[in-house]
């Protein structure tokens, strides 16, 4: 039964919330917690499920899903929107043959004959180079004899032939000797590279069978949105790049124009839908309701299970459907659905207060809640609140940035000049930052040492913007210094948390709070942090302390504020 009746005295939701920011209601907790108690308890492997609070001929109930797809899916969970795993079905037969020139290129590689052929090569150019080495000796050593010879006595004109005819000789020997190694070296090479183009042209066909069957997979989901309209994956992808292409190629042309160079990688565009697009639990769940003619109300995500190896997720932790999947499904999917626009995201007065403020910059300390730059949304920014305050006396220059969500000390210059100047500051590491952070009383039950040093290396969600990853393989260094400074009251409840001082000597994105929440880090999410850990009615991140040298006056600035 997919169908699951819910019992509940709780107000019904006037609008469909926004799955990319929300809180879940009451009816969403309370069918979640059904769900959960039905999972696991401590399950091998994690995995992000879902529910969607609908309305069936007057019922009031739920669907559940989870991510993904497996073989004998289990009973009460929604059936995928297009099921590819059926065992002759075209997906395994063709998978079949990708998984057999796998194997085959595999076995290729791992032969005796490739590997003898890899070591004959390598033998035989480092014999070469061993024999004309000692080649190239002989001749020096000679070389040096004839010429000590010829300062220390008169040569006679046979013996200056007979040099002559020696250096010719062991010229002529290095050179037969080159070209007898040259000739062993590209036979063997000739060998491997013929065992090396049977690989690529493996992998050539690999590729053009994998990059079919993916086209032949996405066109087979055709999703449904609240009109009872369809599409599929193909073409919910192509109109949702090609409706903002316009916007981004704008942008693009603003970032050429402001810099010397512009590389934003952001703006290339590709029309076919990420591996697993489909598969996330909004769809899956949106797509039944639909089938069925169930109204939807509600929908709520959540992480079961231990974390993988390079994200954070916190086991029985809400999360917003991601941006790389789901967004282009989901603005597809809820056309026809009254949505909630109101973000959950909480925010302070969208204000600023002036620290200190010259000819030249100004320091200021920024609010939870309100953006560095301007985004999309147009909301206001600490960018925009000054150009407005400054009239074009001065442009802003932002020399750094904070997320939105986090608070503290921000320094902005007023000209070029002295933009340049503090950047170099900063890419020389000749500022002192320190951050602020709040963590929950949990963090005492890790056993962290009190003082540390983190070194994580991270690298984008490339399907969940603006999330980052730990990658120890391709990402970039991230370095980050904490001191434990003890336990504090916070928020409007007066509760108790840990205080942590955060030091980074590296600027990635999400850097303090991915290495916070990572289990191989501090394993402990900064409270209010909704990417990695627990909503609360702020991020607890705050930046506390500012140190760097005025480009004018040369004089010390040191800017201190305290986390309210």
């Amino acid at each position: 039964m997919m169908f699951h009746p819910l019992d509940i005295n709780a107000p019904i939701p006037v609008r469909f919330n926004n799955p990319f920011d929300y809180e879940p209601d009451a009816l969403c907790r309370a069918a979640v917690k059904e769900l959960q108690s039905k999972l696991p308890v401590n399950p091998i492997e994690g995995k992000m499920y879902g529910v969607l609070i609908v309305m069936n001929k007057g019922r009031l109930g739920y669907l559940q899903a989870y991510s993904g797809q497996i073989e004998n899916e289990p009973e009460g969970f929604v059936p995928a929107v297009f099921d590819y795993l059926q065992p002759n079905g075209y997906f395994k037969i063709h998978e079949a043959e990708i998984s057999s020139l796998n194997h085959m290129i595999a076995q290729l590689q791992a032969s005796e004959e490739y590997k003898e052929a890899q070591q004959q090569l390598k033998d035989i150019q480092q014999e070469a180079q061993k024999v004309l080495d000692e080649k190239r000796n002989i001749m020096q050593a000679a070389k040096a004899l004839r010429d000590k010879r010829r300062k220390e006595a008169f040569i006679s004109e046979q013996e200056h032939n007979e040099m002559i005819r020696q250096s010719q000789f062991l010229k002529a020997e290095l050179h037969r000797t080159k070209l007898t190694y040259n000739e062993q070296i590209d036979a063997a090479k000739q060998r491997l590279q013929l065992l090396q183009d049977k690989i690529m042209a493996w992998k050539r066909e690999r590729k053009l069978k994998s990059d079919r069957l993916q086209y032949w997979l996405f066109s087979q989901f055709s999703l449904l949105n609240a009109h009872g309209e369809r599409k599929n994956l193909l073409d919910i992808f192509r109109d949702y790049y090609l409706l903002n292409s316009a916007a981004r190629t704008r942008t693009a042309q603003k970032l050429s124009a402001s810099a010397d160079k512009t590389e934003d990688k952001n703006i290339s565009i590709s029309l076919l839908p990420p591996s697993g697009a489909g598969e996330c639990c909004e769809p899956k769940l949106l797509q039944y309701a639909f089938q069925q003619g169930y109204k939807p109300i509600a929908m709520a995500m959540f992480w079961w299970g231990p974390a993988p190896k390079n994200e954070v997720r916190q086991h029985g932790s809400y999360y917003p459907a991601c941006n790389g999947k789901c967004k282009p499904i989901l603005m597809w999917m809820l056309e026809g659905l009254e949505i909630n626009c109101d973000t959950a995201s909480n925010s302070t007065e969208q204000t600023i207060e002036i620290i200190y403020e010259d000819s030249y910059l100004a320091v200021i300390n920024k609010p939870s809640g309100l953006l560095s730059v301007p985004g999309k949304s147009g909301k206001p920014s600490v960018y925009s609140i000054l150009k407005e305050r400054w009239k074009g006396e001065n442009e802003p220059f932002m020399v750094h940035r904070l997320d939105m969500s986090t608070s503290g000390l921000l320094v902005i210059a007023r000209n070029l000049s002295v933009y340049k100047a503090l950047q170099k500051q900063f890419l020389h590491h000749e500022v002192s930052k320190r951050y602020v952070a709040l963590l929950p009383l949990s963090f005492l039950e890790k056993h962290k040492p009190t003082d540390g040093r983190i070194t994580l290396p991270l690298t984008p969600d490339v399907n969940d913007r603006p999330r980052q990853m730990v990658d120890h393989i391709n990402g970039k260094s991230a370095i980050t210094a904490y001191h434990v400074v003890g336990k504090t009251k916070y928020g409007k409840d007066n509760q108790e948390a840990i205080k942590i001082q955060l030091h980074p000597q590296t600027g990635r994105t999400h850097q303090l709070r991915v290495h916070c929440a990572h289990k191989e880090g501090l394993d402990t999410p900064i409270i209010g942090d909704t990417l990695y850990g627990k909503r609360d009615e702020r991020l607890w991140l705050h930046a506390e302390h500012l140190e760097f040298t005025h480009p004018i006056t040369a004089k010390d600035m040191s800017f201190d504020s305290t986390l309210l």
